[in-house]
């Protein structure tokens, strides 16, 4: 498979190039020939809420989406509303209760708003179903069509950690807004004059957070059903405080289009993050989604006029020589990142640029990252010491430290 034969039709779509998709998420080649279970991209992270209706329209109000198609009471759907909003190829499915009596209800009251479904494309369905099963997944859904009048969508689904799953989707013959069920749909929000028209491009990295002594296995889950290959491991005194410590490992798909960071707790003089999101996620689940930028300065002056709120870098990160050797030249001045809050690492590759949202809901549990890569196929592994510090600053603050 080459790699522009990885665009698929989404990222055509969204008018994004090669050379744009290569920058802003750091797609590498691999030969697919061999490949079990090839996965070409991201469908849809789908996300469980307590109010869709509100959560669809902060999403295109702070994060500049748009709102693409909806299924709900009035389309013949009386168990929950679901929104479906875009930003370039990155595509979010918002889904409510409407019946009290939904699972999406019971679901919500367990864990709070969260992501159920890291939904991704692939090529053929029936194959990388007929392999995950092979190798030892649970196949929560057999391969199985959904047809309308805009063609037949082919779709299978495989449970991965804590109530989280994988959704394998083949839309080749599709043409409808998103799947079978769903109408177009369009808002009447109007942005500010002056906003972007887009504030993130494309889903870089999905962060997995499991129970202390299960990370190895689902890396190893990953490797066996999925074919994904070790991309990094952080552990020790790189991503350990003072207080609080955990463990990290990175899969990814051959091509580095989709990443999956799993992280679990480590032994600490404090509570971690890890365990802060465990204890009130209610178990396993996606911590936080990586979004890709292209112009992270416009982004976060964008998002912080529409009232977003980052974690606070203090000023002795960008004051520090050592810092300041390792990063070298970069495309801004560093007094730019530092009014922003922004972090920088460099590695062999190149370097990349990163800031943290604070949590989204009530719960201290998801949030987004903010990323801008220029050649780095890393994670930042120079900034985790200060973004965990800034993240303690915050338990500390909530009483969970």
């Amino acid at each position: 498979m080459s790699l522009e034969q990885t665009l698929n039709d989404d990222e055509k779509l969204a008018e994004l190039t090669l050379e744009e998709l290569q920058q802003l998420v750091g797609l590498v080649d691999y030969d697919a020939s061999q490949d079990p279970f090839p996965v070409s991209g991201w469908d849809a992270l789908v996300w469980v809420v307590g109010n869709a209706t509100q959560t669809a329209h902060f999403f295109q109000s702070a994060y500049g989406m748009d709102l693409v198609a909806y299924s709900g009471p009035e389309t013949g759907n009386h168990d929950h509303h679901a929104f479906v909003l875009t930003s370039g190829a990155a595509r979010f499915v918002v889904t409510g209760a409407y019946d009290p009596g939904s699972p999406l209800a019971d679901h919500h009251r367990r864990h709070g708003d969260g992501i159920v479904d890291i939904a991704l494309a692939v090529p053929d369905v029936d194959r990388c179903a007929r392999h995950a099963a092979a190798t030892g997944a649970t196949v929560l859904e057999a391969p199985h069509d959904l047809t309308d009048q805009h063609g037949t969508v082919r779709l299978a689904a495989i449970a991965t950690y804590g109530e989280t799953r994988h959704t394998l989707v083949d839309r080749s013959r599709y043409r409808g807004p998103y799947l079978p069920g769903y109408v177009a749909r369009s808002s009447t929000f109007v942005r500010r004059p002056g906003a972007p028209a887009r504030l993130f491009q494309a889903i870089d990295h999905v962060v997995g957070n499991v129970e202390l002594g299960a990370m190895d296995t689902w890396v190893a889950f990953y490797n066996r059903v999925m074919g994904f290959t070790n991309m990094a491991e952080f552990v020790g005194a790189d991503i350990a405080t003072d207080y609080s410590a955990l463990m990290s490992k990175v899969v990814s798909s051959g091509n580095h289009r989709v990443k999956f960071p799993l992280n679990e707790p480590a032994a600490g003089r404090k509570k971690s993050q890890i365990d802060e999101y465990l204890e009130f996620y209610g178990g396993p689940g996606a911590q936080h989604v990586a979004l890709a930028t292209n112009d992270i300065l416009g982004t976060v002056d964008a998002l912080r006029t529409e009232g977003v709120i980052f974690l606070a870098t203090p000023d002795s990160y960008y004051e520090d020589p050592a810092l300041r050797a390792r990063i070298g030249d970069v495309r801004v001045p560093i007094g730019e990142l530092q009014s922003r809050g922004i972090l920088v690492d460099r590695d062999e590759d190149g370097y990349l640029l990163q800031v943290f949202t604070k949590p989204l809901g009530d719960r201290p549990t998801v949030f987004f990252e903010l990323i801008e890569r220029h050649g780095s196929l890393g994670f930042g592994i120079g900034n985790f010491k200060a973004l965990f510090q800034a993240i303690e600053r915050e338990q500390e603050l909530r009483g969970n430290f």
